[in-house]
Protein backbone atom coordinates (compact mmCIF):
# COMPACT_ATOMS: atom_id res chain seq x y z
CA UNK A 1 0.00 0.00 0.00
CA UNK A 2 1.68 3.24 -0.77
CA UNK A 3 2.44 6.49 2.15
CA UNK A 4 -0.33 8.15 0.54
CA UNK A 5 -2.85 5.67 0.75
CA UNK A 6 -2.30 4.41 4.57
CA UNK A 7 -1.92 8.13 5.77
CA UNK A 8 -5.71 8.95 3.90
CA UNK A 9 -7.22 5.88 5.76
CA UNK A 10 -5.24 6.84 8.85
CA UNK A 11 -6.54 10.28 8.57
CA UNK A 12 -9.96 9.49 7.79
CA UNK A 13 -10.94 7.18 10.47
CA UNK A 14 -9.11 9.07 12.96
CA UNK A 15 -11.11 12.76 12.43
CA UNK A 16 -13.96 9.79 12.53
CA UNK A 17 -13.30 8.96 15.87
CA UNK A 18 -12.31 12.80 17.03
CA UNK A 19 -16.12 14.03 15.94
CA UNK A 20 -17.47 10.31 17.39
CA UNK A 21 -15.94 11.71 21.17
CA UNK A 22 -17.27 15.46 20.73
CA UNK A 23 -20.80 13.36 19.91
CA UNK A 24 -20.26 11.29 22.97
CA UNK A 25 -19.46 14.39 25.16
CA UNK A 26 -22.39 15.67 24.10
CA UNK A 27 -24.76 12.86 24.60
CA UNK A 28 -23.13 12.42 28.22
CA UNK A 29 -24.25 15.86 28.92
CA UNK A 30 -27.96 14.85 27.70
CA UNK A 31 -27.61 12.25 30.36
CA UNK A 32 -26.19 14.23 33.10
CA UNK A 33 -29.51 16.92 32.13
CA UNK A 34 -32.36 14.37 31.70
CA UNK A 35 -30.87 12.26 35.21
CA UNK A 36 -30.24 9.76 33.11
CA UNK A 37 -27.18 8.75 34.90
CA UNK A 38 -28.97 5.64 36.42
CA UNK A 39 -31.40 4.81 33.55
CA UNK A 40 -29.47 1.37 33.68
CA UNK A 41 -28.36 0.59 37.46
CA UNK A 42 -26.00 -2.19 36.17
CA UNK A 43 -22.62 -2.41 33.95
CA UNK A 44 -21.88 -3.22 31.31
CA UNK A 45 -25.41 -4.87 31.14
CA UNK A 46 -28.71 -2.66 31.50
CA UNK A 47 -30.89 -4.21 33.69
CA UNK A 48 -29.23 -7.42 33.07
CA UNK A 49 -29.73 -7.97 29.87
CA UNK A 50 -27.51 -6.39 26.64
CA UNK A 51 -30.65 -4.86 24.94
CA UNK A 52 -32.52 -2.55 28.27
CA UNK A 53 -36.52 -3.57 28.58
CA UNK A 54 -38.99 -1.48 27.65
CA UNK A 55 -41.17 -1.84 30.74
CA UNK A 56 -41.46 -2.27 33.99
CA UNK A 57 -43.32 -5.83 33.81
CA UNK A 58 -39.93 -7.31 31.98
CA UNK A 59 -38.41 -6.37 35.67
CA UNK A 60 -38.59 -8.45 38.77
CA UNK A 61 -40.73 -7.35 41.33
CA UNK A 62 -37.93 -6.54 44.13
CA UNK A 63 -35.50 -5.14 41.33
CA UNK A 64 -34.78 -2.00 43.46
CA UNK A 65 -33.31 -4.18 46.13
CA UNK A 66 -31.70 -6.37 43.85
CA UNK A 67 -29.02 -3.83 42.17
CA UNK A 68 -29.10 -1.71 45.19
CA UNK A 69 -27.07 -4.66 46.34
CA UNK A 70 -25.41 -5.28 43.75
CA UNK A 71 -23.74 -1.49 43.78
CA UNK A 72 -23.18 -1.90 47.01
CA UNK A 73 -20.70 -5.09 47.41
CA UNK A 74 -19.00 -3.70 44.23
CA UNK A 75 -18.46 -0.32 46.14
CA UNK A 76 -17.26 -2.26 49.45
CA UNK A 77 -14.47 -3.83 46.98
CA UNK A 78 -13.73 -0.58 45.77
CA UNK A 79 -13.41 1.17 48.71
CA UNK A 80 -11.49 -1.95 50.25
CA UNK A 81 -9.01 -1.41 47.78
CA UNK A 82 -9.00 2.49 47.83
CA UNK A 83 -8.29 1.62 51.51
CA UNK A 84 -5.16 -0.05 50.92
CA UNK A 85 -3.34 2.09 49.06
CA UNK A 86 -4.05 5.03 50.74
CA UNK A 87 -7.12 6.94 49.27
CA UNK A 88 -8.96 6.63 52.67
CA UNK A 89 -11.32 9.83 52.25
CA UNK A 90 -12.30 9.12 48.86
CA UNK A 91 -13.10 5.49 50.49
CA UNK A 92 -14.90 7.00 52.91
CA UNK A 93 -17.25 9.54 50.18
CA UNK A 94 -18.37 6.38 48.26
CA UNK A 95 -20.80 5.53 51.09
CA UNK A 96 -21.26 8.91 52.46
CA UNK A 97 -22.74 10.02 49.32
CA UNK A 98 -26.34 11.32 49.79
CA UNK A 99 -27.85 8.98 46.97
CA UNK A 100 -25.70 5.85 47.75
CA UNK A 101 -28.46 3.82 49.20
CA UNK A 102 -31.02 5.01 47.30
CA UNK A 103 -32.11 2.87 43.62
CA UNK A 104 -33.40 4.94 40.70
CA UNK A 105 -36.89 3.40 39.45
CA UNK A 106 -37.21 1.86 36.17
CA UNK A 107 -37.89 4.67 33.57
CA UNK A 108 -37.84 3.57 29.84
CA UNK A 109 -36.85 7.14 29.12
CA UNK A 110 -33.94 7.38 30.92
CA UNK A 111 -32.87 3.68 30.38
CA UNK A 112 -32.73 4.38 26.89
CA UNK A 113 -30.97 7.49 26.55
CA UNK A 114 -28.05 5.83 29.14
CA UNK A 115 -28.16 3.01 26.91
CA UNK A 116 -27.72 5.61 23.63
CA UNK A 117 -24.52 6.90 26.02
CA UNK A 118 -23.02 3.53 26.16
CA UNK A 119 -23.84 2.32 22.70
CA UNK A 120 -21.87 4.92 21.42
CA UNK A 121 -18.96 4.58 23.63
CA UNK A 122 -18.56 1.51 21.99
CA UNK A 123 -18.55 3.11 18.66
CA UNK A 124 -15.70 4.75 19.75
CA UNK A 125 -14.19 1.96 20.97
CA UNK A 126 -14.32 0.40 17.99
CA UNK A 127 -13.28 2.98 15.75
CA UNK A 128 -10.04 3.72 17.96
CA UNK A 129 -9.35 0.08 17.59
CA UNK A 130 -9.30 0.97 13.57
CA UNK A 131 -7.09 3.88 14.34
CA UNK A 132 -4.44 1.81 15.76
CA UNK A 133 -4.46 -1.08 13.59
CA UNK A 134 -3.96 1.99 10.28
CA UNK A 135 -1.75 3.48 12.70
CA UNK A 136 0.51 0.14 12.39
CA UNK A 137 2.64 1.15 9.40
CA UNK A 138 3.85 4.49 11.30
CA UNK A 139 6.02 1.95 12.88
CA UNK A 140 8.42 2.27 10.10
CA UNK A 141 8.11 6.50 9.87
CA UNK A 142 7.08 7.96 12.88
CA UNK A 143 6.36 5.38 15.74
CA UNK A 144 5.04 8.32 17.94
CA UNK A 145 1.65 8.42 15.76
CA UNK A 146 1.50 4.30 16.81
CA UNK A 147 2.02 5.17 19.99
CA UNK A 148 -0.21 8.48 20.75
CA UNK A 149 -3.21 6.08 18.99
CA UNK A 150 -2.67 3.18 20.99
CA UNK A 151 -2.13 5.09 24.01
CA UNK A 152 -6.14 6.37 23.26
CA UNK A 153 -7.20 3.21 23.40
CA UNK A 154 -6.12 2.04 26.54
CA UNK A 155 -7.51 5.45 27.40
CA UNK A 156 -11.08 4.22 25.99
CA UNK A 157 -10.68 0.89 28.53
CA UNK A 158 -9.83 3.16 31.34
CA UNK A 159 -12.94 5.37 30.53
CA UNK A 160 -15.08 2.19 30.08
CA UNK A 161 -13.97 0.91 33.63
CA UNK A 162 -14.72 4.25 35.42
CA UNK A 163 -17.96 4.40 33.51
CA UNK A 164 -18.46 1.73 35.73
CA UNK A 165 -17.44 3.21 38.88
CA UNK A 166 -19.63 5.92 37.88
CA UNK A 167 -22.97 4.13 37.78
CA UNK A 168 -22.03 1.54 40.65
CA UNK A 169 -21.04 4.59 42.83
CA UNK A 170 -24.51 6.48 41.84
CA UNK A 171 -23.19 9.07 40.06
CA UNK A 172 -19.92 9.89 43.18
CA UNK A 173 -18.96 13.49 41.96
CA UNK A 174 -15.11 12.82 42.20
CA UNK A 175 -15.90 9.93 39.27
CA UNK A 176 -17.74 12.19 36.98
CA UNK A 177 -14.94 14.82 37.33
CA UNK A 178 -12.29 12.30 36.64
CA UNK A 179 -14.55 11.34 33.87
CA UNK A 180 -14.41 14.62 32.19
CA UNK A 181 -10.80 15.20 32.57
CA UNK A 182 -10.07 11.74 30.53
CA UNK A 183 -12.42 12.67 27.67
CA UNK A 184 -10.27 15.70 27.12
CA UNK A 185 -7.45 13.68 27.39
CA UNK A 186 -8.48 11.06 25.05
CA UNK A 187 -9.12 14.45 22.30
CA UNK A 188 -6.18 15.69 22.84
CA UNK A 189 -4.42 12.27 22.03
CA UNK A 190 -6.57 11.86 19.06
CA UNK A 191 -5.75 15.19 17.72
CA UNK A 192 -2.39 15.13 17.89
CA UNK A 193 -2.28 11.54 16.45
CA UNK A 194 -4.49 12.97 13.28
CA UNK A 195 -2.59 16.01 12.79
CA UNK A 196 1.12 14.92 13.57
CA UNK A 197 1.49 13.07 10.05
CA UNK A 198 0.57 15.87 7.89
CA UNK A 199 3.03 18.14 9.49
CA UNK A 200 4.71 19.19 6.81
CA UNK A 201 1.96 20.92 5.19
CA UNK A 202 1.33 23.43 8.10
CA UNK A 203 4.99 25.07 7.58
CA UNK A 204 4.98 28.50 6.98
CA UNK A 205 8.42 29.19 8.13
CA UNK A 206 7.89 31.76 10.53
CA UNK A 207 9.81 33.08 13.68
CA UNK A 208 8.06 31.41 16.49
CA UNK A 209 7.47 33.05 19.93
CA UNK A 210 8.16 31.68 22.80
CA UNK A 211 5.75 33.67 24.61
CA UNK A 212 2.93 32.64 22.20
CA UNK A 213 4.13 29.24 22.13
CA UNK A 214 3.53 29.29 26.14
CA UNK A 215 0.14 31.70 26.16
CA UNK A 216 -1.29 28.62 23.62
CA UNK A 217 -0.15 26.31 26.72
CA UNK A 218 -1.40 28.64 29.42
CA UNK A 219 -5.01 29.11 27.29
CA UNK A 220 -5.65 25.77 26.55
CA UNK A 221 -4.65 24.55 30.58
CA UNK A 222 -7.02 27.19 31.97
CA UNK A 223 -9.72 25.85 29.98
CA UNK A 224 -8.79 22.42 30.67
CA UNK A 225 -9.11 23.61 34.32
CA UNK A 226 -12.22 25.61 34.07
CA UNK A 227 -14.29 22.78 32.28
CA UNK A 228 -13.17 20.50 35.28
CA UNK A 229 -14.44 23.61 37.85
CA UNK A 230 -17.79 23.57 35.32
CA UNK A 231 -18.30 20.08 35.80
CA UNK A 232 -18.03 20.53 39.79
CA UNK A 233 -20.50 23.10 39.55
CA UNK A 234 -22.93 20.81 37.65
CA UNK A 235 -22.44 18.28 40.43
CA UNK A 236 -23.52 20.69 43.16
CA UNK A 237 -26.74 21.07 40.61
CA UNK A 238 -27.25 17.23 40.72
CA UNK A 239 -27.07 17.23 44.85
CA UNK A 240 -29.59 20.70 44.79
CA UNK A 241 -31.71 18.39 42.44
CA UNK A 242 -31.92 15.79 44.69
CA UNK A 243 -32.60 17.52 47.58
CA UNK A 244 -35.22 19.44 45.96
CA UNK A 245 -36.90 17.22 44.24
CA UNK A 246 -36.03 18.77 41.51
CA UNK A 247 -38.77 21.79 42.58
CA UNK A 248 -37.75 25.43 42.99
CA UNK A 249 -35.34 25.99 40.25
CA UNK A 250 -34.90 29.50 40.67
CA UNK A 251 -33.71 29.14 43.93
CA UNK A 252 -30.30 26.98 42.58
CA UNK A 253 -27.69 29.12 41.51
CA UNK A 254 -27.83 30.99 44.53
CA UNK A 255 -27.09 27.36 46.79
CA UNK A 256 -24.11 26.56 43.95
CA UNK A 257 -21.67 28.06 46.67
CA UNK A 258 -17.99 28.63 45.99
CA UNK A 259 -17.46 26.53 42.87
CA UNK A 260 -20.04 28.37 40.96
CA UNK A 261 -18.64 31.98 41.94
CA UNK A 262 -14.83 30.51 40.92
CA UNK A 263 -16.24 28.98 37.07
CA UNK A 264 -18.04 32.58 36.78
CA UNK A 265 -14.91 35.32 38.08
CA UNK A 266 -12.62 32.38 36.33
CA UNK A 267 -14.26 33.48 33.36
CA UNK A 268 -13.54 37.06 32.88
CA UNK A 269 -10.10 36.15 33.04
CA UNK A 270 -10.15 34.01 30.22
CA UNK A 271 -11.98 35.90 28.22
CA UNK A 272 -9.14 38.64 28.40
CA UNK A 273 -6.64 35.87 27.77
CA UNK A 274 -8.31 34.84 24.69
CA UNK A 275 -8.61 38.40 23.16
CA UNK A 276 -4.54 38.85 23.89
CA UNK A 277 -3.54 35.71 22.28
CA UNK A 278 -6.23 36.69 19.43
CA UNK A 279 -4.44 39.99 19.10
CA UNK A 280 -0.81 38.06 19.20
CA UNK A 281 -1.59 35.40 16.44
CA UNK A 282 -3.53 37.72 14.38
CA UNK A 283 -0.24 39.62 13.78
CA UNK A 284 1.01 36.14 12.28
CA UNK A 285 -1.26 36.47 8.85
CA UNK A 286 -1.88 32.49 8.69
CA UNK A 287 -4.54 31.60 7.27
CA UNK A 288 -4.85 28.47 8.95
CA UNK A 289 -4.09 30.07 12.26
CA UNK A 290 -6.11 32.59 12.03
CA UNK A 291 -9.15 30.33 10.90
CA UNK A 292 -8.59 28.08 14.25
CA UNK A 293 -8.57 31.62 16.18
CA UNK A 294 -11.26 32.85 14.97
CA UNK A 295 -13.60 29.71 15.79
CA UNK A 296 -12.13 29.47 18.94
CA UNK A 297 -13.75 33.43 19.71
CA UNK A 298 -16.56 32.56 18.23
CA UNK A 299 -17.09 29.39 20.23
CA UNK A 300 -16.16 31.86 23.20
CA UNK A 301 -19.07 33.94 22.41
CA UNK A 302 -21.83 31.07 22.49
CA UNK A 303 -20.01 30.01 25.74
CA UNK A 304 -20.79 33.12 27.47
CA UNK A 305 -24.57 33.29 26.04
CA UNK A 306 -24.99 30.44 27.40
CA UNK A 307 -23.61 31.21 30.82
CA UNK A 308 -25.95 34.09 31.28
CA UNK A 309 -29.03 32.52 30.13
CA UNK A 310 -28.01 29.72 32.32
CA UNK A 311 -27.39 31.41 35.57
CA UNK A 312 -30.00 34.20 34.73
CA UNK A 313 -32.74 31.70 33.93
CA UNK A 314 -32.72 29.11 36.37
CA UNK A 315 -30.20 26.74 34.62
CA UNK A 316 -32.69 25.50 31.77
CA UNK A 317 -32.21 21.41 31.37
CA UNK A 318 -31.64 22.10 27.28
CA UNK A 319 -28.76 24.21 27.58
CA UNK A 320 -26.56 22.01 29.76
CA UNK A 321 -25.18 19.71 27.20
CA UNK A 322 -24.24 22.37 24.59
CA UNK A 323 -22.70 24.38 27.05
CA UNK A 324 -20.58 21.39 27.97
CA UNK A 325 -20.07 20.61 24.40
CA UNK A 326 -18.97 23.57 23.54
CA UNK A 327 -16.37 24.00 26.05
CA UNK A 328 -14.68 20.63 24.92
CA UNK A 329 -14.78 21.93 21.39
CA UNK A 330 -12.95 25.09 22.61
CA UNK A 331 -10.85 23.01 24.10
CA UNK A 332 -10.26 20.94 21.14
CA UNK A 333 -9.89 23.82 18.92
CA UNK A 334 -7.36 25.76 21.04
CA UNK A 335 -5.23 22.40 21.15
CA UNK A 336 -5.35 22.38 17.34
CA UNK A 337 -4.07 25.88 17.28
CA UNK A 338 -1.62 25.10 19.94
CA UNK A 339 -0.40 22.35 17.39
CA UNK A 340 -0.23 23.88 13.99
CA UNK A 341 1.40 27.38 15.40
CA UNK A 342 4.06 24.46 16.33
CA UNK A 343 4.33 22.70 12.87
CA UNK A 344 4.11 25.92 11.31
CA UNK A 345 7.46 27.64 12.85
CA UNK A 346 10.60 27.43 11.56
CA UNK A 347 12.04 25.51 14.75
CA UNK A 348 9.42 22.66 13.93
CA UNK A 349 10.46 22.94 10.05
CA UNK A 350 14.27 22.38 10.89
CA UNK A 351 13.57 19.78 13.88
CA UNK A 352 11.61 18.07 10.57
CA UNK A 353 14.34 18.53 8.21
CA UNK A 354 16.91 17.11 10.79
CA UNK A 355 14.74 14.19 11.59
CA UNK A 356 14.48 13.51 8.13
CA UNK A 357 18.69 13.86 7.17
Amino acid sequence: MSNKSFHKRFRNIGVLTVIAVYFLILVGGIVRSTGSGMGCPDWPKCFGSWVPPTDVSQLPENYLEIYKQKRIEKNQKLAGFLNNVGFDEISASIFSHPSQYIETEFNVTKTWIEYLNRLVGVLIGFFIFLTVLYSIPYLKTDKTIFYLSFGSFILVGVQGWLGSIVVSTNLLPVTITIHMALALVLVALLQYAVTRPSKELYASNFNSSTKVYLLLWLVALTTFIQILIGTQVRENVDIIAFATNGLNRETWVDQLGLSFYVHRSFSIILIALYAYLAYEVYRLKNRLITKLTTIMLVLVGFEIVIGVLMAYFAIPAFLQPFHLTLAALLFGVQFQLLLVYYYASKKAATKTVAVSK
